[in-house]
């Protein structure tokens, strides 16, 4: 089995999500129920796999932050809360097309439901959750709203299709996978926190920020999550750590130590992932590599980076409840590592 790296403690922070959690509370209790009647059909598989990942423990941080986007500009109605399940259902949508591109066997400790279901299902049942996202967004009656989430789907699919293009290529380099983890992951982060000024009826500069604080704080998520796929515990990343490395993923840890690496490490790193040679063995030598080359702490000072320019983001905004759990959710992302 390959050993876990002790990463250095940069962040010995306390943040955590709670406050974010308590000041959405009500709100959503009331995405949970749309959740739960947007996931119904007369198809009885269509809620038995949405429900298998709806109800499987995440965070819903994205939700939540297209809530909290909206509370913060003093939003009035209930268009909110449809966004938030549009965006919910949007990224469950992507969980599962993605279980079924990398071949997953596992999502938040639980058998994905390709597994269970098979690949058809999936697929289609994502499709499904797309098509009630929309509809909802539909239903807000704002087209700006529609028009940032709809280019955020467009711009996720073809993350999706990027990936496909460097996966088990270690000519990617720094700026290629960080174009793809802008699109997958940052995408729908940067949507979900724009829609809430967007409804509340904010000008440009307000609708710019959180775009913005939405970007930043996705890219700081992803490349956390990269460090946990090597350096973290399956509790944390919801996943097998390893995955990444056993299903041929290009990460910016994998990135940086190939680069660094001698010619004999780069060649470990083509075999292990352009020729699927992944077993234990070579998991526990990518670790060993990883750890010379210093690629995870690096990693995380890159997330780090764009946890600043997100903090950076929300500074021209009044002081609030809500702007604090916002900068601190930063604080949390970045933390997962400690």
């Amino acid at each position: 089995m390959g050993v876990v790296i002790p990463l250095e403690d940069k962040n010995p922070t306390t943040a955590s999500v709670k406050p974010l959690i308590h000041l959405t509370a009500s709100d959503m209790d009331k995405v949970n129920q749309l959740i739960l009647s947007k996931a119904g059909s007369d198809v009885e598989m269509i809620p038995e796999v949405a429900n298998h990942l709806i109800s499987s423990g995440g965070k819903r941080l994205r939700p939540m932050l297209t809530l909290a986007a909206a509370k913060m500009f003093g939003y009035q109605g209930d268009g909110h809360i449809k966004l938030a399940t549009g965006v919910e259902f949007m990224h469950t949508a992507t969980l599962l097309h993605d279980d079924v591109v990398d071949e997953s066997d596992l999502r938040r400790s639980k058998p994905t439901a390709r597994m269970i279901w098979g690949n058809q299902a999936s697929v289609l049942v994502g499709d499904f959750l797309l098509g009630q996202a929309f509809k909802m967004m539909v239903d807000v009656g704002s087209l700006d709203a529609l028009d940032v989430l709809s280019n955020a789907a467009a711009v996720i699919a073809e993350g999706e299709v990027l990936q496909l293009s460097v996966a088990k290529n270690m000519a990617t380099t720094e700026d290629d996978y960080l174009a793809v983890i802008r699109a997958k992951t940052a995408a729908l982060f940067s949507a979900a926190a724009e829609v809430g000024p967007i409804i509340a009826g904010t000008g440009k500069a307000e609708r710019d920020a959180l775009r913005s604080y939405g970007t930043n704080l996705g890219l700081a998520f992803q490349l956390v999550d990269d460090v946990l796929d090597y350096g973290g515990k399956a509790q944390d990343l919801g996943k097998n750590v390893g995955d990444d490395f056993r299903e041929g993923k290009i990460t910016l840890p994998v990135v940086l130590a190939y680069r660094r690496g001698s010619d004999d490490d780069r060649a470990f790193w083509r075999s292990a992932i352009e020729d699927g040679e992944s077993d234990d063995d070579a998991l526990e030598r990518a670790h060993s590599l990883i750890a010379r080359s210093n690629a995870l702490n690096d990693t995380i000072a890159r997330a780090e980076h764009y946890g600043a320019m997100a903090r950076d983001a929300l500074a021209p905004m009044a002081e609030s409840p809500t702007k604090a759990a916002m900068l601190e959710v930063i604080d949390f992302c970045i933390s997962r590592v400690n």
